[in-house]
């Protein structure tokens, strides 16, 4: 899929021509620093349009409908946090320790006009910070398994925040393997661009 090929991407999920502009203009952004930094993998540039941006849009359709704010952790390139912010015109919270990729992530927010603020921080010690941004939402891919992941986000969910967490093949061994530490109510979503893949949408959860 090309830039140009992208405007049926953006009508599936009703994206405004105000976010498509943001979204595109974050796409050469990306690629431009790609070259500089590994911000997605090498093999998935030609795709970058079907693998990151599809990746980050399927979450529009299952966000909370009071939604205004959001949270993304380990953004790294800012999917699919930033670009849900950007397609769904949201504020967001990043947080990525990396700090070139923290640099990324607040050139991209100025590009774009995005409302989002970087926190280049350790997950490990959201649990220590006694208060959390309120958020509607929090979003994470391919950053840990479950019952790691659940305790990163434990702060968010405890206070009424919705998980959308991209999820492989694996999801089933993760999903027991978390049960022994945190009772979940869970659906599972397929993915729109990976077969193997789900997003999994978190309701409820606490310790076991």
């Amino acid at each position: 899929m090309t830039a140009e090929g992208s405007e049926e991407l953006f009508d599936r999920f009703n994206v405004s021509r105000v976010s498509r502009k943001r979204i595109e203009t974050y796409v050469r952004l990306l690629l431009a620093w790609q070259s500089k930094i590994n911000l997605i993998g090498p093999t998935t540039v030609p795709i970058v349009w079907e693998r990151h941006i599809l990746d980050a849009l399927q979450l529009l359709p299952l966000l909370p409908a009071e939604a205004v704010t959001i949270a993304d952790l380990g953004s790294g390139a800012g999917i699919p946090g930033l670009v849900v912010a950007m397609a769904a015109d949201l504020e967001v919270h990043l947080y990525e320790s990396n700090g070139k990729k923290a640099a990324f992530l607040r050139e991209a927010a100025r590009q774009t006009g995005t409302r989002a603020h970087v926190h280049a921080v350790r997950l490990e010690t959201l649990a220590n910070v006694h208060v959390v941004p309120k958020v509607q939402c929090v979003t994470a891919r391919a950053l840990a398994p479950l019952s790691l992941l659940l305790g990163y986000a434990e702060p968010f969910l405890m206070d009424g925040a919705i998980g959308l967490f991209h999820k492989g093949q694996d999801i089933d061994i993760e999903l027991t393997e978390a049960t022994k530490y945190w009772k979940i109510q869970s659906v599972r979503h397929p993915s729109q661009c990976d077969p193997r893949g789900f997003v999994l949408e978190i309701h409820e959860v606490s310790r076991v």
